[in-house]
């Protein structure tokens, strides 16, 4: 059974084969090439299921797709799902991540709390799989941490080198290795609730 990861991100495909392995038995994670839709949500679950809906839309199969950003409690939960552009439309990951450090400048420790928060979304099409009916559902994936004051690593992307996660003993997200990341991320914690019920609406058990 062959379902389209909704990104043109290849990384973001091999990334989800890795974390989900014998999950996706009977299975085909295929790649996206079609347009991309306008995330005009108000949330991780709506922008994730926009992403999903089109690329069902456009290629007639099953579809999964994710949602993400990161969200420090002192800011009421923002960047959320302004964190790709939250310095501006350039979506320049080394700015977002300087602005954020600096809107937390005097900031204590104890208030720097933050988590990640990943959204995973599936659409299965009308049509025979689905019973004759549209299947869409999104579930939603938090990995706690606190915001550090000045970047540390050199792996991940995005905020990660700002990012220590709970347990991680003070290491940034970008300090951990592959197999650390893909034990406890949001997306991970996201992926594994929505695949049971894909695997479900494939009718695979």
């Amino acid at each position: 059974m062959r379902v389209v990861l909704a990104s043109h991100n290849a990384h973001k495909l091999v990334e989800l084969q890795r974390i989900l392995g014998d999950a996706l038995d009977g299975i085909e994670l295929v790649s996206y090439d079609g347009p991309e839709p306008v995330e005009n949500g108000l949330g991780f679950e709506e922008n994730a299921l926009i992403k999903a809906r089109a690329a069902a839309e456009f290629t007639g199969l099953p579809s999964i797709a994710d949602d993400s950003g990161i969200c420090v409690d002192v800011l009421g939960g923002s960047p959320g799902i302004f964190s790709a552009r939250w310095s501006g439309p350039a979506k320049d990951a080394g700015e977002n991540l300087r602005l954020l450090l600096w809107q937390l400048t005097d900031v204590d420790d104890p208030h720097r709390t933050a988590h990640f928060t990943a959204a995973a979304a599936l659409v299965v099409p009308a049509g025979a799989a689905s019973g004759g009916r549209e299947i869409a559902e999104a579930v939603l994936g938090e990995w706690p941490g606190r915001i550090l004051t000045a970047p540390a690593g050199e792996h991940g992307f995005g905020y990660d080198p700002i990012f220590a996660p709970e347990g991680a003993d003070g290491r940034s997200a970008a300090e951990l290795s592959d197999a650390e990341k893909d034990a406890e991320s949001h997306r991970r914690r996201a992926f594994d609730a929505l695949v049971p019920r894909l695997r479900s609406a494939l009718g695979l058990g």
